[in-house]
């Protein structure tokens, strides 16, 4: 098992197809495989083997693609950092993952030199770096098939976010991302004919696995943006170039204010949102302006993409939907007993999909699974029909006067209102209360935040102790590259300021 087969076949049965478009460009299915064809061998070239370590930390692109089917297709593991890491995060990702030859862009291209030792980073691939690309390129051959590797060989690993902790890297085999991405493509009823808009990194697991892998297993096209830019995806879906739109609750909250947006999206059959769970509020508005359904899947980088789909044929609203083929979800309480239909408790999975463990890191992956149930550090409940409801994570409750209060309960509040745009809800220290349920809210353009009137709002809809004790209105909110809110640095900026 290699899933860089799943390239080689799409280039077997579409050759001619596209398998990206990039700023107008399209690059077909046999030119991207042979693209990494010539990758593979010129890597064989300077020394990697099977179970190497060869990095990316770039910025997507078609370039970026051929590059990661390529050291894939050596039997080398392919680590994939963010192309935003500061300098300490760089480092730190490089002396834990320790790669061999590492493709990037010129911006860090002098913080890579510095790090260069023996069987680290003994080639740099950008301009100005040992070679370019294209260099590179030139040193291969078109002619290679993927090398053969065991199903739990490790193919892939991807960094956690962060947004709890230092990010740790998880360790994704052949057999957890060929179960992950059969899943999303079964479950999306994708097919060649299908154009997947992407502007999310290929670092992170929705990016790399549930639309790129995927998408491409599929033998559809990649419509490829570098990042987020409202305009160029209003451009892409009214051009009639995208058919399958892929994005994160915020991006949502912004298309929502769009005028004519049914019309705007054109082609477009199919959303997903992902990363985040989103506001039922938020769903419903969706369908309304434009008679679609925004998709949802439970997930994370530990379980290389899907655990559960809400639904193609029975979407309910607020859910994340039902265990996908092969895996297993129960809801366990935090002593490990398995909880009833209806009661909350940690979401614990099993399945092909989940992670090998954590790289360089045997306690903390002990520390996260019951024999072979992965803990998701997530509170849900299943229903009778097996429909899964997140509850919150762990690390996000609340503990105030006593009471656990569950953020994102306020937070589907607070999108029912009319003049709230987007918000998040954290407990900062209280010397009374323990914690003080904190609401953040960005307003809708033109609309005021009358903070006294909405706590009495509020009340009416929540228990009192559910009611936010502090609000600060804000323009913006920190995300993550996906598009998550950061709660952890949304905590610290406002335990800063108190300090001060």
């Amino acid at each position: 098992m290699n899933i860089a087969r799943n390239l080689e076949r799409s280039a077997f049965f579409f050759p001619s197809s596209p398998a990206v478009s990039e700023t107008g460009i399209e690059t077909t299915y046999a030119q991207l495989n042979d693209r990494a064809n010539r990758i593979a061998t010129a890597l064989v070239g300077l020394g990697v083997q099977a179970g190497d370590h060869v990095a990316l930390c770039a910025p997507n692109s078609a370039d970026w693609l051929a590059f990661y089917f390529g050291v894939l297709k050596t039997g080398g593991v392919a680590v994939t950092m963010s192309a935003l890491l500061k300098t300490n995060e760089l480092t730190g990702t490089v002396n834990d993952s320790l790669p061999k030859i590492i493709y990037t862009h010129e911006e860090k291209l002098n913080d890579l030199l510095g790090m260069k030792r023996p069987d680290v980073l003994e080639n740099i691939i950008c301009p100005g770096g040992d070679m370019d690309l294209d260099q590179l390129v030139e040193l291969g051959s078109g002619s290679f098939k993927a090398l053969e590797r065991d199903r739990p060989d490790t193919a892939a690993i991807l960094f956690t976010g962060g947004t709890t902790g230092i990010p740790k890297g998880v360790l994704l085999s052949h057999e957890n991302i060929s179960a992950a991405t059969q899943n999303v493509v079964y479950n999306e009823r994708s097919s060649e004919n299908d154009r997947a808009l992407c502007f999310l990194p290929f670092n992170h697991v929705f990016g790399q696995m549930h639309i790129m892998n995927a998408t491409l297993l599929s033998g559809g096209c990649l419509e490829l943006l570098p990042y987020f830019d409202m305009e160029k995806v209003l451009e892409s879906m009214a051009a009639g170039r995208v058919t399958k739109l892929f994005a994160v609750p915020t991006v949502y909250v912004r298309l929502l204010s769009q005028d004519g947006l049914k019309e705007k999206l054109k082609n477009v059959r199919y959303c997903f949102s992902a990363a985040a769970s989103m506001a039922a509020e938020i769903v419903r508005r969706w369908k309304e302006a434009t008679g679609l359904s925004i998709h949802e899947a439970y997930g994370m980088t530990e379980s290389a993409s899907m655990v559960t789909y809400n639904h193609y044929y029975r979407h309910e609203v607020g859910s994340v939907g039902t265990p996908v083929s092969g895996v297993e979800v129960q809801i366990r309480d935090l002593g490990g007993k398995i909880q009833t239909t209806g009661e909350e408790g940690e979401i614990c999975i099993r399945g092909r999909n989940i992670m090998k463990g954590y790289l360089n890191s045997p306690e903390d992956t002990a520390s996260v699974f019951w024999d072979d149930w992965f803990r998701s550090g997530d509170l849900g409940r299943l229903d009778e029909q097996g429909y899964l409801y997140i509850v919150d994570r762990l690390k996000d409750m609340i503990i105030t006067g006593g009471e656990n209060v569950y953020p994102r309960e306020i937070e589907e509040v607070l999108f029912s209102l009319p003049e709230v745009e987007e918000c998040t809800v954290i407990g900062l220290p209280d010397k009374e209360w323990g914690e003080r349920v904190t609401a953040v809210i960005i307003p809708r353009p033109g609309m005021m935040i009358d903070t006294t009137e909405l706590s009495v709002r509020l009340k009416r809809k929540l228990s009192s102790f559910k009611v936010p004790k502090e609000y600060h209105v804000v323009e913006t909110l920190p995300k993550s590259a996906a598009g998550k809110i950061l709660k952890r640095e949304l905590r610290k900026q406002y335990l800063k300021s108190h300090a001060e």
